[in-house]
């Protein structure tokens, strides 16, 4: 792909989740106010400022019913992907197993192995609504492993779960003695009426979760870097022993902007950008029969996880990039259990996403030709 930009190609990208659309107004607002504030350029320390905490906190109150104490159970991230993978670096060693979905987010595997620790492959079925199912953990299994890791709304599946499906991992967790790790950046980005739930608001969660929290998808804040871990106190004193070895606090600006996104974004600004999402979607899903893909309708996230119905999802992704000129997500790398399958982001302007199913339709209808082994094999 960047071969062909260095040729001055005009690659429309459908591969990454990256919002296009700004935050609310009142977040910049506050961030433009702080900027201009003599006293909000020091260090603001490494669990950040109090203020902040209280507001995620708050944010869990009014949204899941759900209580935290902003001075133990509130730890502010440099967006959530360092948390993930500082996580498994401050509570895995070698020896140790890490319980990862087969279809799931890079940093989840990646964490362990940084941490020496091994990774054992949960199967994520689209029979079963790919839902983790802890009765596939062999006893000697669930003996080492230390963390277990979910993320519903789920990239890249858009799968969902309900609070009965966290209230039996925590009990399995708390049974083998195992961290819970629930990654819910997509909670606000979902569709048709659904409104995704939080781990912590199963019974007895907070005495073995911590969820990782987002503002680059619920506020469209990507590039700001600002999310949170919230839940058991004694391991996010662990994380906050990595942090402050290896980052620091964030600029005083960006935690006030953050506290302006989650105390005064109203639910209607959630609910008109998530319309525009859905629209989209609905869009991709009426032209894959057109492309050779299948998929399930999604509730949450960014993405559709559509199966190549003809050949390798690795060909049809390097023939749509070359033929095309439209780039698509390998399933293959969320896992060995995304092999047949390719990820397509809805967090595309219309006008682009639009030339971009047309050059789909296009190339589909005229040039692709999948191999006849990749063909039989997935038939089979």
């Amino acid at each position: 792909m960047r071969e062909m930009q260095a040729q001055n190609l005009d690659i429309i990208r459908l591969d990454i989740g990256n919002p296009d659309m700004p935050p609310p107004p009142h977040v910049l607002d506050a961030m433009q106010k702080a900027v201009f504030d003599p006293s909000k350029h020091g260090y603001s320390g490494y669990q950040g400022i109090p203020a902040f905490r209280e507001a995620v906190a708050r944010y869990y109150q009014h949204r899941f019913g759900v209580s935290l104490n902003p001075d133990t159970e509130v730890l502010p991230l440099i967006g959530s992907k360092e948390g993930i993978v500082n996580m498994s670096l401050g509570y895995l060693d070698a020896g140790d197993i890490s319980l990862v979905p087969d279809v799931s987010y890079p940093s989840y595997a990646t964490g362990a192995r940084l941490a020496g620790a091994e990774v054992h492959w949960l199967p994520m079925r689209a029979e079963n609504q790919y839902l983790v199912d802890v009765s596939d953990i062999p006893d000697q299994i669930a003996a080492r492993a230390k963390v277990l890791w979910v993320n519903y709304p789920n990239n890249p599946t858009g799968a969902t779960a309900n609070v009965d499906f966290y209230r039996d991992l925590v009990a399995f967790s708390i049974q083998n003695d195992i961290l819970l790790l629930s990654d819910n950046p997509y909670v606000e980005v979902t569709f048709d009426g659904y409104r995704a739930s939080s781990a912590l608001s199963a019974p007895d969660a907070m005495t073995c979760t911590v969820e990782f929290m987002s503002f680059s998808k619920t506020f469209n804040m990507g590039g700001w870097r600002l999310g949170a871990a919230v839940g058991n106190a004694q391991a996010l004193q662990t994380l906050l022993q990595v942090k402050s070895n290896v980052d620091s606090g964030h600029f005083h600006a960006i935690y006030d902007a953050g506290i302006a996104a989650l105390d005064h974004t109203p639910r209607t600004w959630i609910d008109e950008r998530n319309l525009i999402y859905q629209r989209r979607r609905d869009r991709i899903m009426q032209t894959l029969p057109q492309i050779g893909l299948e998929a399930e309708n999604p509730k949450g996230t960014l993405y559709i996880w559509a199966r190549v119905k003809h050949g390798s999802a690795e060909e049809y992704i390097e023939q749509v990039l070359t033929q095309a000129r439209v780039a698509l997500a390998p399933g293959g790398a969320y896992g060995h259990g995304g092999e047949h399958y390719i990820r397509l982001s809805v967090s595309v302007p219309d006008d682009r996403l639009d030339e971009a199913l047309t050059r789909l339709e296009t190339w589909y209808t005229s040039n692709y030709k999948p191999s006849i082994s990749t063909t039989q094999a997935n038939h089979v």
